[in-house]
C-alpha cells in the first residue's frame, strides 16, 4: 500500500496564478502545484538551503527535491513551448492569515457566506473588496451577520482573509481567473456575477435560489439558478454546515 501523502505547509500563497507568453496565445497550459511555486519561492527567492525549505514546509528534503525538479521542468516547458502556466491545486495546509479584528464565532452547523461588500450592494470588483458582509446561515435561514474590513489585503491576499475568516463560500461581482484559483486551493465555494443588494443575495444562497452568472467560472453563457448548471463543480452547495 502507497504511503499517504503528507500535506505541504505553504507559508503565502501566490498573488500571481497565471503567465502567458506575449507574442503568441498560447493553446496549452503547464499546470504548477502550489506546493511546487512554494518550493521555488523559498529555495530560490529566499534562497534557503534544502534542509531549511523542508523544515517550513514540514517535508522531507527528498521530498522538497522531488518537488523542486518538477518545478523546474514544467518552467522549462512553458518557456521553451510557449505554454501557458498556472498555478493552482496539490496537496497542501496554509497557514493562516492574521485577522486583526474580532469574528464572530462560527457554530458546528453553520455556513458562513461572505459577500464583496459597499453601500449595502454586491461589490463588482473582487480585488479591490475593501469589506466583505458575513452571514451565517443554519437551516436556511440567516443567524448572524458582520461587516469586516480587509484591512488592505491585497487580491492575493484575500482568499486566505477568507479562509481565515472561516468562509464557506463567497458571492461576488467580477473576478479574475487567478483569484478564482486562490479560492478553490482555499476550499471557498464561489458563486461570481452576482448583482445588487448584499442581503437579498445572501438570502437567496441559503434559499438555494441565487442567480448568478457561470461565466466566471464554466465555459458557457447566460445566468442560472444554483446547481442548473450543468457542471458538477457548479453544483448545488446546501446549507446543511461544514
Amino acid at each position: 500500500m502507497a504511503r499517504p501523502i503528507r500535506c505541504r505547509r505553504i507559508e503565502r500563497q501566490p498573488v500571481y496564478r497565471s503567465f502567458s507568453p506575449d507574442d503568441i496565445t498560447a493553446a496549452e497550459s503547464v499546470q504548477m502545484t502550489v506546493d511546487e511555486f512554494e518550493a521555488l519561492r523559498l529555495l530560490d527567492d529566499e534562497g534557503l538551503t534544502q534542509e531549511e525549505c523542508a523544515s517550513r514546509m514540514n517535508i522531507a528534503r527528498t521530498t522538497v527535491t522531488a518537488i523542486y525538479d518538477s518545478a523546474r521542468k514544467k518552467i522549462a516547458e512553458a518557456l521553451v513551448h510557449g505554454k501557458r502556466l498556472l498555478i493552482t491545486g496539490g496537496c497542501c495546509k496554509f497557514d493562516p492569515i492574521e485577522i486583526h479584528q474580532i469574528i464572530m464565532e462560527k457554530g458546528r452547523n453553520t455556513m458562513r457566506i461572505a459577500v464583496t461588500y459597499e453601500d449595502g450592494e454586491v461589490y463588482q470588483h473582487f480585488g479591490r473588496s475593501e469589506y466583505f458582509k458575513l452571514y451565517d446561515i443554519e437551516d436556511g435561514k440567516i443567524i448572524g451577520e458582520q461587516v469586516v474590513n480587509t484591512n488592505g489585503s491585497g487580491h492575493g491576499a484575500l482568499a486566505g482573509f477568507l479562509q481565515a475568516a472561516k468562509v464557506d463560500a463567497l458571492i461576488c461581482g467580477g473576478i479574475g481567473m487567478g483569484a478564482q484559483m486562490a479560492l478553490a486551493d482555499a476550499g471557498i465555494k464561489l458563486y461570481a456575477g452576482v448583482q445588487g443588494s448584499a442581503d437579498r443575495a445572501a438570502e437567496s444562497l441559503a434559499a438555494g435560489t441565487l442567480e448568478y452568472d457561470p461565466d466566471a467560472r464554466c465555459d458557457h453563457h447566460g445566468h442560472h439558478h444554483d446547481g442548473s448548471c450543468g457542471h458538477d463543480h457548479c453544483a448545488d452547495h446546501h446549507c446543511h454546515g461544514n
